[in-house]
């Protein structure tokens, strides 16, 4: 999931363009984006949508943005999702395990448990990246984590342009989700024009092993595919290590040597994550 087009729920001229476009995934969204006054109506089009045709037969990843759990929204986006195309539920504003926990068992019981729809978690308030790995690691559905840096930044004051603040922030929830074993993907980039800044922060997340970025206009998609694509040359050393620690199992040897650097055990994990990742796109 390199890339993930936000695309508002009140809009659903938008929707086939979304699919059409080049982004991983789309994650329609039924919170920020929608009034109070449409969000029945909101709901009503995504649920349509999401039955269709289109949604039912794309390659796409397909994400819904729902509600925060402690509004009257959450459960009936729920129900308008039943037998929707769903490849996961972003969930915004969870603070603890327990929220995580009830949002589980309120999608098991509207959508029923056999749907098993994953969830994606924003981490979006100080006490939710202060407990990030708690939030990660509260259920099996649990996905991956995403950053949310408007909701965790703008209320408190803090500069989104300072790099160290961003970094951060990134770096709290790549870790956090690290222990939980799960992905963590970066959150949007509100200045549309700064294609350069988009790319920046792109950069930064994927260097602290974030696997893609939200878009929030079409136009942002390209750099975020660009940025998070496999390296070939990155992928053909994960072969060589991969391939050399067989060899060296063999021997009975827990360290090697791989186009000059030492490979042991963390090395060796890195190399077949990205090799598993590698064969999960094609």
């Amino acid at each position: 999931m390199r890339s993930k087009l936000f695309v508002p729920g009140i809009r659903p001229e938008l929707f086939a363009k979304a699919l059409a476009s080049e982004a991983d995934a789309i994650s329609i969204d039924l919170e920020d984006s929608v009034p109070p006054d449409r969000k029945a109506q909101a709901r009503q089009r995504v649920g349509e949508f999401l039955r269709g045709h289109a949604a039912q037969a794309t390659r796409k990843l397909l994400i819904v943005r729902v509600n925060a759990l402690d509004t009257p929204h959450f459960e009936a986006d729920l129900q308008a999702l039943r037998g929707a195309a769903l490849g996961m539920i972003n969930l915004p504003k969870p603070e603890s395990a327990d929220d995580v926990i009830a949002a589980v068992t309120a999608m098991d019981r509207v959508l029923g448990p056999e749907a098993a729809v994953p969830l994606l978690a924003n981490i979006e308030t100080p006490q939710a990246l202060r407990r990030a790995a708690e939030i990660a690691g509260a259920h099996p559905r649990v996905a991956g984590l995403q950053l949310g840096l408007g909701d965790l930044f703008e209320p408190f004051g803090i500069a989104r342009d300072r790099v160290a603040n961003v970094h951060a922030a990134m770096f709290a929830v790549s870790l956090a989700a690290a222990e939980a074993g799960v992905f963590a993907c970066d959150g949007a980039f509100a200045h549309i024009a700064d294609a350069e800044g988009f790319r920046a922060e792109a950069q930064m997340a994927h260097a602290l092993g974030f696997i893609g970025k939200s878009c929030i206009h079409p136009s942002q998609i390209a750099a975020a595919n660009e940025v998070f694509a496999i390296d070939a040359e990155a992928l053909a050393q994960a072969a060589r290590i991969v391939e050399a620690a067989r060899a060296a199992d063999a021997s009975g040897r827990g360290a090697f040597v791989v186009d000059g650097h030492m490979i042991d055990p963390p090395f060796l994990r890195r190399a077949q994550s990205l090799l598993a990742a590698a064969a999960r796109v094609a």
